[in-house]
């Protein structure tokens, strides 16, 4: 299954040319290593309307199956990636984001201190990511076993209801 994506870094320093953007490089190589394609990629400042605004444009347009976005999701008060999804969200997808965090922590305890969030708008799955390009990485590498599966249920497409099986070995 092709799966489209989009992703929108989201870094003041990065915004400004004062550092280079590692962390959407690094999605995009690892997307297109799973055969996936990468539509679009954008790095934008830590901006709540200016977020909301790309959110939802890109989120509407149907061009795109997921959008990732890598950034703005700690503790800083700059940080307002998690406001932004909310605000542009249909419905939530609260478990995606519970099982990143849940393998975050396993790796780095920090990891609980992530805002990140995954919604869902009109048949468009928005993902939250870290700013690192390590831990984006790993984060993306932990849902993608689920992403054609919920790509297909978001497509409406017929086949999608037999993917409603388990993705562990049977005992």
């Amino acid at each position: 299954m092709n799966v489209r994506f989009a992703i929108l870094t989201v870094s003041d320093r990065s915004s400004r040319g004062e550092r280079p953007d590692q962390s959407g490089p690094a999605l995009a190589e690892f997307v297109r290593q799973q055969g996936w394609e990468v539509s679009l990629t954008y790095t934008l400042p830590d901006d709540l309307h200016a977020l909301r605004e790309i959110l939802s444009a890109w989120a509407d347009n149907g061009d795109f199956d997921v959008i990732l976005t890598t950034g703005g999701t700690g503790f800083s008060p700059r940080d307002v990636t998690p406001e932004a999804t909310a605000a542009v969200s249909s419905r939530p997808a609260p478990g995606l984001a519970e099982a990143m965090r849940m393998a975050s922590m396993r790796i780095n305890p920090h990891a609980m201190l992530s805002r990140g969030t995954a919604v869902i708008r009109r048949h468009t799955l928005i993902v939250n990511l870290p700013g690192s390009p390590k831990a984006a990485v790993e984060n993306l590498q932990v849902i993608v076993p689920v992403l054609p599966h919920a790509v297909a249920l978001l497509r409406d497409e017929p086949q999608a209801e037999a993917g409603h099986q388990s993705l562990s070995p049977q005992s």
